[in-house]
């Protein structure tokens, strides 16, 4: 018996409203809403004059007053890769800023506004760029309802086209020799889409430097064959690590098998990257931006460890095998060891920051520190069904 529709793992539902809402309920009942005095929701000060701040000056202003936020503690957030899986963390996003304009009394309130510093890989670097980005230097280009709405509404036309959006994709690329022309299809769906996303409207696209808050975004260089970190901190410093953010989501996102490669440059020409997806190197963000947080301290001056940081992880699901059966898998070949240890290796590096940051968060980490995850599970039988 055929066992190939066992593999054909369905990407999850956008009717994912239920679910989102349950991990809400998580982050208001264990991280964020646990404080009851108004004084501490309101967001930090952003000039307003937009007009006037040049992006120096403008991280000037985001580094130094934001060394105590409204907590009197440092916001990260770190949103994992996942293919169309984002939808959930997109919908989880969605709620949180709901409640925060609920919570603050200001309808106007954003991620942004509440979080200093910002991690995502994948799609996760996506919805980053999107909640973080602005084009005048005082409001975020996107509100969090419309990270999920993006998803949703395009992620078909390039996930689908690249035949997946996950390791399932990719794997069965491989196996079955790949399609060059449904490669290309979505790589042309995915620029087009990051392209209108982050063009300014008098026909420039914006740059790293062109976010509010500190952030970054991971990739895996193949010129260098090392992890190549894009952020804004770098950015600043020299045109040289400035890169324009349509490409950098298109270089994190570049699934190998799903995407074709990024060749690309910084807006100066000096720096080179041939880019393929950020999930490769840093699956998980989060122990990326703690550390920039630890180590920045042109931006955060005054943090002195991890009992100063309040961090938001939000993974994007995780396959989890129902059961490997002894007798079963001690007959497998290469070719079935294939999606296993794909899967393997990419949740467990994720787990394995996750087990990490927990660690090193010690006694705080049950109020400084919250990872949300969700499960799929499902049976995988390798190359035989019975």
């Amino acid at each position: 018996m055929d066992c190939s529709n066992e593999l054909e793992m369905q990407e999850p539902s956008i009717e994912t409203d239920k679910l989102s809402y349950e991990i809400f309920s998580i982050l208001e009942s264990k991280f964020l809403f646990g404080y009851d005095d108004p004084k501490l929701w309101f967001p930090k000060q952003i000039p307003t004059k937009p007009e006037s701040q040049t992006p120096a000056a403008t991280a000037a202003v985001n580094g130094v007053s934001s060394v105590k936020n409204q907590r009197g503690k440092i916001c990260i957030l770190a949103i994992d890769g996942g293919g169309m899986r984002g939808i959930l963390a997109g919908k989880a996003l969605a709620y949180l800023e709901a409640a925060l304009k609920k919570k603050s009394g200001d309808q106007s309130a954003t991620i942004a506004d509440y979080f200093d510093v910002a991690a995502g890989a994948g799609v996760g670097g996506i919805f980053t760029a999107m909640l973080f980005a602005t084009k005048d230097h005082h409001r975020p280009l996107f509100s969090a309802d419309d990270t999920w709405r993006f998803l949703a509404e395009k992620g078909n036309k390039f996930y689908r086209a690249g035949g997946g959006a996950s390791n399932r994709g990719f794997l069965k690329k491989i196996l079955s020799g790949g399609d060059s022309g449904s490669v290309s299809s979505a790589t042309a769906g995915l620029e087009k889409a990051v392209k209108e996303a982050f063009t300014a409207e008098k026909g420039g696209s914006l740059t790293l430097k062109d976010t509010i808050k500190p952030v970054l975004i991971p990739c895996y260089d193949l010129s260098s064959t090392a992890p190549f970190l894009f952020s804004r901190a770098d950015a600043l410093e020299t045109d040289s690590f400035d890169f324009r953010l349509w490409e950098v989501c298109r270089a994190t996102s570049a699934g190998p098998g799903l995407f074709e490669p990024v060749q690309m440059r910084s807006v100066d020409g000096q720096t080179k990257c041939v880019a393929v997806d950020g999930g490769l190197a840093m699956s998980n963000p989060t122990g990326a931006a703690i550390t920039h947080v630890l180590h920045n301290k042109q931006e955060f001056p005054f943090v002195r460890g991890v009992e100063d940081l309040l961090v938001l992880s939000l993974g994007t699901g995780q396959l989890l095998e129902v059961s490997y059966d002894f007798d079963r898998v001690k007959r497998w070949k290469a070719k079935d060891w294939a999606r296993p240890m794909a899967l393997i290796s990419g949740d467990g590096s994720s787990d394995l920051v996750d087990q990490a940051v927990a660690m090193a968060f010690g006694q705080c980490r049950s109020t400084n520190y919250v990872r949300i995850q969700v499960f799929y599970y499902y049976y995988y039988c390798g190359s035989c069904c019975h």
